[in-house]
């Protein structure tokens, strides 16, 4: 290595240059390290290579990316390993989604009565954003129900919003593996708009699709947070662009950001006071 070079990560050497099947392994191996610490409070690197007759070395190299990523923890005292915390952040927001889906019908409910639209509850999942929960609107002319459809992210409110929860690093992954796709005229179709969009929605609390995925289709969302203060799942609304006018829309945009912002207490997130109080 050239002296000033930086050293590639430990995941990056483990698994560069390696077959397919060799990075299959690499993961049942550290996936079956996490197992046998989730059994015990701490175990030594050799405790460990017996339990899963594994070479010492491969365990070492195994920790040492599991240690980088935040998935198991090093004692300065006595050199065992435990689980992490990433993991509990992992668990927390995967119980967060738990807690929503049993919290998100009363307000889908009733955010739909408030506008007279249908109200959608989204996440992020593998690229897209998916609706796990709705109230559908009760008139002729509606938004229909959506639970297990997944529409882009880059010309969807929801998705708008989600994306706004990420960090630098993960918006720019999200972006450069997700095309960014025409639908209409008012697409979204540049990275940089993207971004400048993006960074709007973090600032504003709030996005609004114009009919930018359908013609004709508007709609408002907003994030809803953990306890930590990630975004965990998106709530919007969304209805004919003739109902939602820019007239009525600072309305709609309000009553969106109250729910919002009522199922993120519901899941213990606590904004941050004012600086001067």
């Amino acid at each position: 290595m050239k002296q000033g070079q930086s050293r590639p990560p430990a995941s990056v050497v483990l698994l560069e240059n390696s077959s397919p099947l060799y990075r299959v392994q690499v993961l049942e191996r550290a996936l079956g390290i996490l197992d046998e610490l989730a059994l015990q409070d701490q175990l030594a690197p050799g405790e460990i290579a017996s339990r899963l007759s594994l070479h010492k070395s491969t365990t070492h190299r195994l920790l040492a990316v599991l240690e980088e990523s935040g998935y198991v923890e090093r004692s300065a005292a006595n050199g065992k390993y435990s689980l992490g915390m990433k993991l509990i952040e992992l668990g927390t927001r995967a119980s967060s989604r738990l807690d929503l889906c049993e919290l998100a019908g009363p307000v889908l409910d009733r955010l739909m009565e408030r506008t007279g639209e249908t109200a959608h509850i989204g996440i992020l999942s593998q690229g897209a954003v998916i609706s796990i929960a709705d109230s559908e609107s009760y008139k002729t002319l509606r938004t229909p129900s959506t639970v297990g459809r997944r529409n882009p992210a880059h010309c969807s409110s929801q998705g708008k919003v989600l994306m706004a929860g990420l960090s630098p690093a993960e918006l720019r992954a999200f972006i450069g593996a997700n095309p960014l796709k025409k639908f209409t005229r008012r697409t979204i179709s540049t990275l940089t708009a993207l971004q400048r969009e993006v960074a709007q929605v973090r600032q504003q609390g709030y996005a609004i699709d114009d009919q930018e995925f359908e013609e004709g289709l508007k709609c408002v969302g907003a994030p809803i947070r953990d306890r930590f203060g990630n975004v965990v799942a998106a709530i919007s609304v969304a209805g004919p662009a003739m109902r939602l006018s820019e007239a009525r829309m600072p309305d709609f945009i309000g009553v969106v950001v109250d729910a919002a912002a009522g199922l993120s207490r519901a899941l213990g997130y606590q904004a941050s006071p004012p600086a001067d109080l």
